[in-house]
């Protein structure tokens, strides 16, 4: 018993070292415990806006500094979001409170910003940038009440609320910019249960600040650090004025209210979304309509089907089905191999990879394991799953371009580890420069660079060539019939048989099933919300499954019946048509919903719209080519041949 315990303990050891050790996060794990008069320290993370999608570090802006700054050791999706966690100023103890206190150490004499810095600051104000704050691991939020459209009597009552992810830094009132200069900080406690004779226990379970721009005279501040706040009504904003030198004092104020909220589920202020009937609406809708269309699709495919089948197997009806048309005339064809079997190949096998690195992500998250809490740990989750699904995506391409009759498995295998990857790095690369050129802390830096390219030649690629190895090596694909020596001409098709046409039907069914998702994907992206329904996601994604499969399988049967056996590329370009609807629903939510109106904001959202939309279509892509080559191979077995 104790040597199993010596075991589990090296595994969750092994594990923690693995992940970093706040990577994962399952609610209700590891709380901390204060003290009255216990430090509660205060961080800074960033400072985002979703007007230029550009994050920048906290001390970016001439903010009160500490005596010593010290950034905190972050994971690799902290990095790549942009997060640079830092010290601040803040003296916070727990269940103290403080009614104003000066920031900086010098109480009487002011901070003057320069004509640069009130420049910098009066330029972050117009493009609506917002400051986040970390307490306890718990962000800032701003509480914001309105009513709803309720009767008048409950209005009077009952006032809606919602919160925003971080506080403003500032507002502008026509032409004039004022800056948030004093925070009003109100932190919510839990107070534990314990012994009687000990001394209580508290956990933060909420953090909100009031922000408020409050002019230098109003703020009268005495030898000790403290000032006093003018009445609410008296008082002028902090004006910062970008053509001079301004003088302002940042100041603060710490409020502790006991709340029952307890620790495990203080997350869920901060995940509170008014849409979920919404949410649930549609996923219901989704599901009835997709199994709806799914079940006459497959009733009539089926029936169509063994209709077909007895008619060709009818032994003493040889001459009539020779003159007929349909698919069985193709059977000579149908398996013969397709130009550029690498590249197919290739592609296939990254979308293997990225099916597999999805479903293992949405499902892990389903489970509780990468709530928001865990900075980055989704992406974090996400690279490292990519590098190791190369095993699988790797063993699948090179079985298929084996079936395929390709001999040069070498760089089968390294064009397969290099061709996604290496357009996906290509673009990051590309916007990164941009972004380095702007000085913004959602730059990569060198180094993260480097590690991300040792990871993808040194855990990728061999993992990669290890698995087109075994699937090389493997018995390839067992097609049914024989492929003859002489291609057969392919008649005239019909203008409906078009590529284009076909991708336009193909895509809505699969667009239809998540575009609701996404756009709760696109606001958490953009909007910098938090993205935690996995529930739904997991739902919308066996979703996306079905429909891409039954489509695909209805639009190879009806080029099969055309005489036209090119499908292995055609079934693969078609199936992922519903990426293309991704792009233009990206392009509509980009003019719609976002105010974004410079040149280098707009370049980085639609270079990380193409990469979403390339990797959208190898997915769909992926999922229709196996479903409708399994078809393919089944009703040719079911069918007697001479």
């Amino acid at each position: 018993f104790s040597f199993l315990q010596e075991r589990l303990r090296y595994t969750l050891v092994l594990l923690l070292l693995l992940h970093g050790t706040d990577s994962f996060y399952v609610p209700g794990v590891a709380p901390i415990n204060f003290h009255r008069n216990d430090p509660v320290e205060i961080k800074a993370v960033k400072l985002t806006s979703s007007r230029t999608q550009l994050p920048y570090e906290y001390y970016s802006l001439p903010f009160c500094q500490p005596t010593k700054i010290t950034y905190k050791a972050e994971n690799l999706g902290e990095v790549l979001r942009g997060d640079r966690i830092v010290n601040t100023p803040f003296q916070v103890s727990m269940n103290v409170e403080k009614k104003c206190e000066v920031l900086c150490n010098f109480p009487n004499k002011p901070v003057t910003l320069t004509v640069e810095q009130s420049k910098l600051i009066a330029e972050r104000i117009r493009e609506d940038y917002y400051v986040h704050l970390i307490a306890d691991n718990l962000p800032v939020a701003t509480r914001l009440e309105f009513y709803s459209n309720r009767e008048e009597e409950e209005k009077k009552k009952e006032k809606d609320v919602q919160f925003e992810h971080g506080y403003r830094l500032g507002f502008m009132d026509g032409n004039k910019f004022y800056l948030h200069n004093h925070l009003s900080f109100i932190l919510y406690y839990h107070r534990e249960d314990v012994e009687e004779n000990q001394e209580p226990t508290y956990r933060v379970v909420r953090f909100e600040v009031i922000p408020q721009s409050i002019k230098l005279e109003d703020l009268k501040a005495d030898e000790k650090s403290m000032c006093t706040l003018p009445e609410a009504t008296g008082s002028a904003p902090q004006e910062i004025d970008p053509s001079k030198e301004n003088q302002l004092l940042f100041t603060y104020s710490v409020h502790w209210e006991e709340s029952d909220i307890k620790w495990a589920s203080r997350w869920d202020t901060y995940l509170t979304m008014s849409d979920v009937q919404i949410h649930w609406f549609s996923i219901i809708n989704s599901v009835v309509v997709v199994f709806f269309l799914s079940g006459i699709l497959s009733m009539i495919i089926i029936r169509t089907l063994r209709k077909d089948i007895a008619n060709y197997n009818k032994e003493d009806d040889i001459e009539d089905t020779m003159e007929e048309s349909g698919w069985k005339l193709v059977h000579g064809d149908v398996f013969r191999p397709p130009q550029y079997p690498m590249i197919l190949s290739s592609l296939l096998g990254s979308g293997i990879q990225l099916f597999c690195m999805i479903l293992i992500v949405i499902f892990v998250a389903m489970l509780g394991m990468l709530s928001p809490s865990s900075r980055g740990a989704l992406m974090t989750t996400a690279c490292f799953l990519f590098m190791f699904m190369g095993v699988f995506g790797g063993f699948f391409a090179g079985r298929l371009y084996r079936t395929l009759k390709g001999h040069r498995w070498k760089k089968g295998a390294f064009c397969t580890a290099t061709l996604y990857p290496g357009v996906v790095f290509g673009i990051c690369f590309v916007l990164n420069c941009f972004i380095w050129g702007k000085h913004s802390s959602g730059a990569v830096p060198f180094p993260t660079m480097v590690a991300l390219l040792c990871m993808w030649f040194g855990i990728s690629l061999p993992l990669v060539y290890l698995g087109y190895y075994f699937g090389f090596r493997k018995q390839p694909y067992d097609n049914p019939v024989r492929t003859n020596q002489i291609p057969r001409q392919i008649p005239e098709q019909r203008w409906y048989m078009n590529k284009f046409v076909g991708i336009l039907m193909a895509g809505i069914l699969p667009f239809g099933a998540m575009f609701i998702e996404l756009f709760f994907i696109f606001s958490a992206i953009w909007e910098n919300q938090f993205y935690y329904l996995f529930g739904f996601l997991f739902l919308v994604f066996i979703i996306l499954v079905v429909s891409c499969s039954q489509i695909s399988i209805v639009m190879v049967y009806f080029q099969l019946c055309a005489e036209d056996y090119r499908w292995w590329w055609r079934t693969f370009l078609v199936s992922g048509g519903s990426a293309f609807y991704v792009l233009i629903y990206a392009i509509f939510y980009f003019v719609n919903k976002l105010d974004i109106v410079e040149f280098i904001p707009s370049l980085l959202y639609f270079g990380y719209t193409t990469l979403m939309v390339l990797s959208f279509w190898l997915l769909t892509g992926t999922i229709g080519f196996y479903a409708a080559y399994m078809f393919v191979r089944k009703i040719y077995a079911a069918v007697k041949i001479d």
